[in-house]
């Protein structure tokens, strides 16, 4: 049940080895390192009494296994008998040829920041976001010139000279339409909360997609009519479900497909922090489609700014996505195969309302 010796001991990132009853089986040297614990002593030990991750941790585990797809959660905090917690991204993959063990990846905060210093793909998507945010005003401003100008041009050429001008216009408006998305994305505001039905929110939505990008699709719900209010921002909660919405809309077949919008409540699920304290998420939001399913080498990154599996598609999107679901303490999981896609938006419950306060 060993990987090869040169593969493991070549990871550059934290590994742990579970097995089907979340026991340590092994552990490469960069996780020896980084929980300040030698392998002996963490081999054959139960996972959750060695290691403390600020995640649902058990259901993930469970999800990875029962659907055998990775699954990504991003910035949490992982502790260890003699180390203080450090935030972290998680990867768990199920191991194909091992049924019921699980490799956990994790990938410190620390280690992302030398990566990204050695020309790591997601630093240079960051950089670009920055460079773009300084740059948007002064790139769209003569954009807007060209655009005008082209537009002039062809008021006095013929047919077959006004395509190029026309192609200058259409490149144009979409270098734009790409700056406006990361304008959006670099100067998201921080979350405005407060008690937020989420079935008004997907009504509006589906409604909305069903008259627009997803006229040529079937959606249908299933909504779990005892489903408590969240706490989150209704409109970035809205662009969330849109851009979720979207995707599916986007990457099905052009002759249309089916997309389900599901809700459920999962009690089960927290946020744990490592000083003891803890966060509830059991808000659960699926939207399910019966597309392609995501290309195998963009699993790890579909969440990744200017990651996209479709031409001329930005990746700022699902970026979004994340990056709102973060700012409300949420979770987001993507699990695809052919045939089947879904994303799963975890929420916390709206708190009880203050009794002393007027309503």
């Amino acid at each position: 049940m060993s990987f090869p010796d040169n593969l493991w001991a070549s990871l550059p990132l934290p590994a742990l080895l579970l097995d089907p009853g979340d026991v340590i089986c092994e552990v490469n040297s960069a996780a020896e390192d980084f929980l300040m614990t030698s392998a002996r002593s963490l081999s054959g030990k139960p996972f959750f009494d060695r290691v403390r991750i600020d995640a649902p941790m058990d259901d993930a585990l469970g999800r990875v296994r029962r659907n055998r797809a990775p699954l990504f959660i991003n910035t949490v905090d992982v502790a260890a008998s003699g180390r203080a917690a450090e935030s972290c991204d998680i990867q768990i993959a199920p191991m194909t040829r091992m049924p019921g063990f699980v490799l956990v990846l994790m990938t410190p905060r620390q280690i992302a920041g030398r990566l990204r210093k050695a020309g790591a793909a997601r630093s240079s998507a960051r950089s670009a976001i920055g460079m773009a945010e300084m740059l948007a005003h002064e790139i769209k401003n003569p954009l807007a010139g060209i655009t005008g100008a082209a537009q002039l041009l062809s008021m006095g050429l013929e047919a077959r000279d006004r395509e190029l001008t026309d192609l200058i216009v259409a490149e144009s408006r979409r270098i734009v339409a790409l700056v406006d998305q990361v304008e959006q994305f670099g100067n998201l505001r921080p979350p405005d909360r407060a008690a937020v039905n989420l079935h008004d929110i997907l009504d509006r939505t589906c409604k909305s997609a069903a008259l627009g990008f997803a006229a040529h699709m079937r959606i249908s719900d299933d909504y779990d009519p005892s489903l408590p209010p969240a706490h989150v921002d209704a409109d970035q909660m809205q662009q969330v479900f849109q851009n979720l919405l979207k995707n599916a809309a986007e990457a099905a077949d052009p002759s249309g497909g089916s997309i389900r919008v599901r809700t459920f409540y999962d009690h089960a699920l927290r946020v744990r922090h490592s000083d003891g304290s803890g966060a509830d998420v059991p808000l659960q939001v699926e939207i399910l489609d019966d597309g392609p399913g995501l290309p195998a080498d963009l699993q790890d990154a579909v969440f990744d700014p200017f990651v996209s599996g479709r031409e001329n598609g930005t990746g700022l999107g699902l970026a979004l996505v994340s990056k709102i679901v973060s700012e409300h303490d949420g979770l987001i999981g993507v699990e695809s195969r052919p045939g089947r896609t879904a994303f799963r938006v975890s929420l916390p419950l709206a708190p009880d309302p203050d009794p002393s306060e007027p309503e």
